[in-house]
């Protein structure tokens, strides 16, 4: 088994910020192998996602060049001689780190970490090091960077998965797919009759259509501006649709369910859309807000509003979950997907920004062939 010595190697392709608002290019830079508990990994696609691109139009001097990306795909190269989950050659998608020693950690509820935010956020490994310093450049953004031809992860926040599917298609499974899905099945436990309004149907969005349908939610409302993914929205489960460019949305609510709905899923952001989303609920429904978004000031007694991070998912369990209802056909979020090559990554980001591309994925590597890591 090939185990690492914690190698300085070279000649890592990554996109790299160095300016608000982008654009981001393609450099060369040093990366230290990895440590004892680190995985090495090939990176063969990584999805692009919203929070990629806020990082990128809210980046300052202060926080120095990064590398962002965090729904990386790849190929194991290198494991640290404690890991035990993986071997070279295996196949996986990466999702978000956590600590795994905290109380909310080791009881089975890593997206409450008390380290989430450092860790996600911060830029450097569970030690505190870079392995990106000896270019002077931040990595491990989501324990990962994945906008790069390799990555470091560990075993916190790898997922083993099948060489039979391709990684450019599992890739978006490590964020926002598992996301939108996740709030249904694990945050809400939206069950079978249930009444639920999505308001953005986006990636995350449309990732909760398709997991209402698959619970059995009735009726499903999705909500947006953008006629073709009302389209998409209904053809993947969402049983009304809304727009609310053109028409009053909590009138349109009512007319589709008297008296509100049971859950609310508010993922566009928008000031309106999030007070709305407490008022279209029912007694004793719940509103469910994403961490970039906030939570209302004032809920009114008797509604309930949760804030939701990463679907409330543990990434081992719940993205095998996934993968095996898309298999059965049941959760298509392929459809959702269009490809891009690496170089083209601002390209994607503008697409992803103005609504053209759903899930952008970057095609950075290929599944077969050697990667030239440390020449």
């Amino acid at each position: 088994m090939v185990r690492s010595k914690n190698l300085k190697v070279r000649n890592i392709r990554a996109a790299v910020l160095r300016k608000k608002g982008g654009p981001l290019k393609i450099e060369t830079l040093s990366m230290e192998g990895p440590q004892d508990t680190e995985v090495l990994i090939r990176t063969v696609a990584s999805g692009v996602c919203h929070t990629d691109i806020s990082m990128v139009h809210h980046w300052e001097k202060a926080d120095g060049p990064q590398v962002l990306g965090h729904e990386g795909a790849g190929i194991v190269e290198l494991i640290g001689k404690k890991v035990k989950a993986v071997r070279p050659g295996d196949h996986v998608v990466l999702s978000y780190q956590s600590c795994g020693t905290c109380r909310p950690c080791k009881s089975g509820r890593p997206t409450r970490c008390r380290r989430f935010y450092e860790l996600n956020f911060g830029f450097h490994r569970l030690d505190g090091s870079n392995a990106l310093e000896p270019s002077g450049v931040h990595g491990h953004f989501f324990g990962q960077s994945s906008f790069s031809s390799h990555i470091l992860a560990t075993e916190r926040n790898i997922v083993k998965v099948s060489k039979k599917l391709p990684l450019s298609i599992l890739a978006p499974l490590g964020c926002g797919i598992q996301t939108g899905a996740g709030t249904v099945m694990n945050t809400l436990h939206v069950q079978r009759g249930a009444s639920i309004a999505i308001f953005g149907t986006g990636a995350v969005g449309l990732a909760a259509v398709m997991a209402a349908r698959i619970v059995h939610a009735y009726p499903i409302i999705g909500v947006d501006i953008t006629p073709s993914r009302l389209k998409l929205a209904l053809e993947l489960g969402a049983t009304h649709i809304i727009n609310s460019r053109i028409n009053d949305v909590a009138s349109g609510i009512n007319k589709i369910i008297a008296g509100g709905v049971d859950y609310v899923l508010e993922i566009t952001g928008n000031h309106r859309m999030l007070q709305l989303a407490i008022e279209v609920i029912k007694k004793r429904g719940t509103a469910a807000f994403f961490t970039g978004d906030g939570v209302p000031d004032f809920v009114p007694k008797g509604k309930k509003a949760v804030a939701v991070i990463e679907g409330d998912s543990v990434p081992q369990l719940f993205i095998p979950k996934l993968i095996k209802l898309y298999l059965s056909g049941k959760f298509p979020f392929d459809r959702l997907l269009k490809l891009y090559n690496f170089k083209d990554i601002n390209r994607a980001m503008k697409d992803s920004r103005n609504g053209k591309t759903i899930k952008p994925v970057l095609c950075i590597g290929n599944e077969k062939g050697q990667s030239g890591y440390g020449h």
